[in-house]
């Protein structure tokens, strides 16, 4: 079996970048010399290179090598994650960028199927401190590439001495050894069971991808708050999600007890935000949507881990599609209505998801 910490630090890791990655981007902008526009257009290859890669090898790859392709993909990802800080042009940092996002996303699965099989094996609940350690390793990143760019280094530097931190999580996966999967699960998973997941965790990643989005717009532009307050609502939703899920981890319950009320503890968040007449009302709906939704990826991938490390491919795939329909679902509503009714939106969507989670088996 392989070993918590090795995994745990894997999460740490991954989450470790893409905090720096956001605080360096002004930096990526200035060095390639792009428009607001055309940055988010190339950030968009991370996506389109993580999708197939999740979906077509990391499953094979981890069914192959077992708790081993966690060592794999975190080499290749450290490797990866110097390329971006390296661009200085809009080619090469398309290309850096789609490096970076097929590396994520083969680590992504590896270290869900192996968290996966550790919760299978000791028959303990280990998803939600996993991802837990993800969104520390966000905040780690970002505030300290932040201070770092603040004393005068370089994106360059930065992206550097993360590579060399997941280098060495790397290096102690290293000593782990056997499989993630039960050997007889080989190959892409298209079974109804993971679709079923996978859907349910593509409907709470819409309500999370729009409300992380669109929550500071929202304070500004439809309660006239200022740049201050508005900055707080993002950070409200992620700061609510860590919370949900470390107390996720020690939870006396369910699965499915826990995506049923996470679902509508979403649903009562998105209805707050939607008729909020004041900001800080507003910060209590997002908070409440980040809580809700807070325990979904952790219990959505870890029932994908518990079937196959192609289980994970198949859900860990169609919830990061929820994420890309999120924000423009959320900007398509509100140009034809107003962003109100696109709070209303997730909330119906919310709803759903704790609908469907009462129907679907969640154990393998």
């Amino acid at each position: 079996m392989p070993r918590k910490g090795p995994t745990l630090a894997a999460f740490a890791a991954l989450g470790l970048f893409w905090g720096a990655w956001a605080s360096v981007l002004p930096s990526v902008q200035l060095a390639t010399h792009v428009s607001k526009g055309t940055l988010g257009l190339a950030l968009l290859f991370v996506t389109l290179a993580a999708i197939p890669m999740m979906l077509f090898v990391a499953g094979p790859l981890v069914d192959r090598f077992g708790v081993r392709a966690v060592t794999i993909t975190c080499a290749c990802f450290a490797a990866a994650s110097t390329l971006p800080g390296l661009a200085a042009s809009l080619p090469v940092l398309i290309v850096a960028l789609a490096a970076t996002g097929a590396a994520t996303g083969a680590m992504d699965v590896a270290i869900n199927a192996s968290a996966g099989r550790i919760e299978a094996v000791s028959k303990r609940r280990l998803m939600p401190l996993a991802h837990g350690l993800y969104s520390v390793g966000v905040l780690a990143g970002a505030v300290g590439a932040g201070l770092a760019r603040g004393a005068g280094a370089g994106r360059e530097a930065i992206l550097l001495g993360v590579s060399v931190a997941i280098a060495l999580v790397a290096v102690w996966t290293a000593g782990d050894s056997g499989e993630v999967s039960a050997p007889e699960a080989h190959g892409i998973r298209f079974a109804r069971a993971l679709v079923a997941i996978g859907l349910i965790g593509a409907a709470a990643f819409v309500v999370e991808g729009g409300i992380e989005s669109w929550s500071a717009l929202f304070l500004e532009r439809q309660l006239h708050a200022h740049p201050a307050v508005s900055g707080l609502g993002p950070g409200f939703f992620g700061g609510s999600m860590a919370i949900g899920r470390f107390w996720g981890q020690w939870a006396r319950l369910d699965d499915r007890a826990l995506l049923i009320g996470g679902g509508l503890v979403a649903t009562a968040g998105c209805l707050l935000a939607a008729t909020a007449p004041s900001s800080p009302l507003a910060l209590a709906g997002f908070a409440l949507g980040g809580l809700g939704v807070s325990l979904n990826a952790p219990i959505v991938f870890g029932a994908g881990g518990r079937r196959s490390a192609s289980g994970v491919a198949t859900v860990t795939t169609l919830g990061y599609g929820g994420l890309l329909i999120g924000p423009p679902l959320v900007g398509g509503v509100a140009q034809a209505s107003s962003l109100r009714v696109s709070f209303v939106v997730l909330a119906a969507v919310a709803a759903a998801a704790a609908t469907a989670a009462a129907r679907v088996r969640w154990t393998a």
